[in-house]
């Protein structure tokens, strides 16, 4: 568990550059919405690197930072900020989708050793630990697994390739899916305008993802603890 929780909170800070949120909304312009959308779509589905979480805080942060004026022109603040979310979720959701059928169908392919970068991704051990953690949790895994990197990928094969019945797994995965993408970038538009956010964006997106896994943190070093207490 804490290895799976020290990949999530490293994972951000080995991006290179051009995955950095803000300087992809910027290259992708215009369909800078349905770039993030795609990109969410991979990460929930198949490649866990890309930056979700950090992606959906920026674009929450542009949507209060941009003149209405400028950008949206008869759609308010308010609008486009749901408009964006109802995308995000919706690929969001159909990128779990796929990576349930990836792990029931063709887990065992991907996840066989390969001395390369994509080997060290989808590694035995990082299968390992996401079903550990899918073990812990249960199905409430696919809402808390949302907020952890790495985890929000595997934990979608994981279920495929245990079984797990597919209205079930649709029904958590949504309500995850829905959690995640409105509350992210719901944080992002409430504190785009805080003028320390945006000139610290770097170390927020990191910060984000530190909160993300601090509950789960806090829960393994109790379960630590008392189980010292019971030896």
């Amino acid at each position: 568990m804490i290895q799976l929780l020290s990949t999530a909170l490293l994972t951000p800070m080995l991006m290179p550059d051009w995955l950095d949120p803000a300087t992809l909304i910027h290259n992708l312009g215009n369909w800078a919405l349905w770039g993030v959308a795609l990109i969410l779509f991979l990460e929930c589905a198949i490649f866990p690197v890309l930056p979700g979480d950090s992606l959906l805080f920026t674009v929450g942060m542009f949507i209060a930072m941009t003149p209405p004026s400028i950008t949206f022109g008869s759609m308010s603040k308010p609008m486009v900020f749901i408009v964006a979310c109802l995308i995000m979720t919706f690929f969001a959701i159909v990128g779990n989708i796929a990576g349930y059928y990836v792990g029931k169908f063709i887990s065992p392919w991907l996840f066989k050793p390969r001395d390369s970068f994509i080997g060290r991704i989808f590694s035995d051990k990082h299968l390992d630990q996401t079903k550990a953690f899918f073990d812990r949790y249960g199905s409430k895994a696919l809402v808390l697994g949302r907020f952890v990197p790495f985890v929000r990928t595997f934990i979608t094969m994981v279920a495929g390739a245990a079984g797990m019945n597919f209205r079930h797994f649709i029904t958590w995965t949504a309500i995850g899916g829905v959690i995640w993408v409105w509350g992210v970038t719901l944080l992002g538009y409430l504190l785009g305008n805080v003028a320390f956010i945006g000139n610290n964006i770097d170390a927020v997106l990191i910060a984000i993802v530190f909160i993300s896994v601090l509950p789960m943190l806090v829960e393994y070093f109790n379960e630590k603890r008392k189980a010292k207490a019971d030896a």
